[in-house]
């Protein structure tokens, strides 16, 4: 099979192996191997295609694959298991050859902990450019929504004003409060007050983004080996932060309406949890919104068993203002409710906050002084113009109605490639039943340049399955369902 053609395809995000090149088949295969493990497209863990899969895929002999895969474990970046096939090494295992390899091969791109969950985030940096050393077609895995929907003047403008008005000086020569900028969370006020949830800025902490919000209320309220509550299936990011603390995970199932109630119930008397992270509006990776019920049957359990519930909203403005939180429902007594500008204004600028109580948002301050001392006061007072204005209700406005199109098209191409929606399609995600294994899936289509989320990064056990998360916006191409109807087969 291998004298059949002088190169051998192996997709567009590794080009191709040159039969007459200086270097061999095999090495030149343990070459684009490599490249994915040290970029985490494999990330630690994974299990490498089998070598008659690999052979059959790429037109190579067996012979060939077997002798990349060695060249591969002489670098110490996979291992073979008995009767298991090959898996990437987790970087701690990693022999110091290898460690050193990577880092003469691609100094951009550090080594990071060893979670499945960064390799999606990896993946979708990778897409970008910015020197990437693999290139991506496209992420329907993704989180976000596509640049060029986010594109407005209004930054530029509020930051032009800004200048004129002589405070630039002020605002970066100076350490910020460690609250945060004062007209931000004012303004941030004024739009929760349109959630009917009445949060004075004092009790506002602007932070680095909505994950940085979250990693602050972990090192303030938990300690290494502590419970907390998270919802099946949630974003894997997340799962990853806990871990990192050291805490325990109480996987709780999300249903259509919210969690599991009675399980809930049950984990909160057995463990004495001292969170449930959640998402009540546009769950991420199901899309659903948690019913006014459950709503109040969690604040009732937080009451009785006395644990927090940490409220990640960082979709709202892709929701309706309407939508049951339990923030609002509770008004900060027993909730924490985050969020953040990154999936609809600026991401790059990273703004986040979080609203607490008194009590909670003091001990916050001194974790994000411990951390970064304080946030961009430049960016943040950027942002609280722009907000004064009302660009972000029009900005919104305008997405709404572009995603409504977008995740009409999205299904109908979905569902003609045989993908079943577990949950109604709504938001920005989707929540899909392929009928295989979607991780062996995820290696397939990044063969032909496309970096899916299988279900598995979404459950906090890691357990295979037949389930991944789509962006509606990022799958309206019609050449990556017919990838995957092929990768399905």
């Amino acid at each position: 099979m291998d004298e059949i053609a002088n190169t051998v395809n192996l997709g567009p995000e590794a080009g191709t192996l040159q039969r007459h090149a200086a270097t061999t088949l095999a090495e030149q295969l343990s070459a684009q191997f490599s490249a994915r493990i040290r970029n985490r497209l494999l990330p630690p863990g994974s299990r490498l295609p089998s070598v008659r899969e690999c052979a059959k895929r790429y037109g190579l002999s067996t012979q060939t694959v077997v002798a990349a895969y060695d060249r591969l474990q002489a670098l110490g970046l996979v291992e073979a298991r008995a009767q298991r096939g090959y898996f990437v090494r987790v970087p701690g295992d990693t022999p110091a050859l290898a460690r050193r390899s990577a880092t003469q091969t691609d100094a951009a791109a550090p080594m990071l902990a060893p979670t499945h969950a960064t390799a999606l985030v990896r993946g979708m940096f990778h897409q970008m450019g910015a020197g990437a050393a693999v290139a991506l077609r496209g992420a329907p895995g993704s989180g976000v929504l596509p640049a060029p929907w986010l594109e407005s003047a209004a930054l530029g403008a509020a930051l032009r004003r800004i200048a004129r008005a002589n405070e630039l000086e002020q605002a970066s020569l100076h350490y910020g409060h460690p609250l945060g900028d004062l007209a931000l969370r004012e303004a941030l006020s004024r739009q929760l007050a349109g959630l009917s949830l009445q949060v004075p800025p004092q009790q506002i902490l602007t932070t680095n983004g909505a994950s940085q919000a979250l990693d602050l209320v972990l090192r303030a309220l938990t300690r290494p080996g502590d419970a907390v509550l998270v919802e099946s299936p949630g974003w894997a990011m997340q799962f990853a932060q806990m871990a990192h603390h050291g805490l325990k995970l109480l996987p709780v199932p999300r249903g259509a309406d919210g969690p599991d109630l009675d399980l809930l119930d049950q984990l909160a008397r057995a463990h004495a949890p001292r969170l449930f992270i959640c998402v009540s509006v546009l769950h991420n990776p199901t899309g659903q919104s948690l019913s006014a019920a459950s709503a109040h049957r969690v604040l009732q359990l937080a009451r009785r068993h006395g644990f927090q519930v940490v409220e990640d909203d960082v979709y709202a403005a892709l929701a309706e203002p309407s939508s049951p939180r339990m923030s609002v429902l509770d008004q900060l007594e027993h909730t924490i409710y985050l969020s953040g500008f990154s999936k609809i204004l600026a991401p790059g600028w990273r703004v986040g906050f979080v609203a607490a109580a008194p009590a909670v948002i003091d001990r916050l301050i001194d974790q994000k002084l411990l951390a970064v001392l304080t946030t961009p006061t430049l960016t943040e007072r950027v942002l609280a113009h722009v907000l004064g204005q009302g660009q972000l209700r029009r900005t919104t406005q305008q997405v709404r109605d572009r995603l409504d199109a977008a995740r009409a098209r999205a299904v109908r191409l979905a569902e003609k490639a045989g993908c079943r929606f577990v949950t109604p399609p709504r938001g920005l995600l989707g929540w899909v039943d392929t009928g295989v294994d979607t991780a062996t899936l995820s290696q397939r289509l990044l063969d032909a340049g496309y970096l899916l989320a299988p279900g598995h990064l979404f459950d906090p056990q890691q357990q295979p399955s037949t389930r991944m998360r789509i962006n509606f916006t990022q799958t309206q191409d019609e050449a990556f369902w017919r990838a995957f109807a092929a990768a399905r087969r």
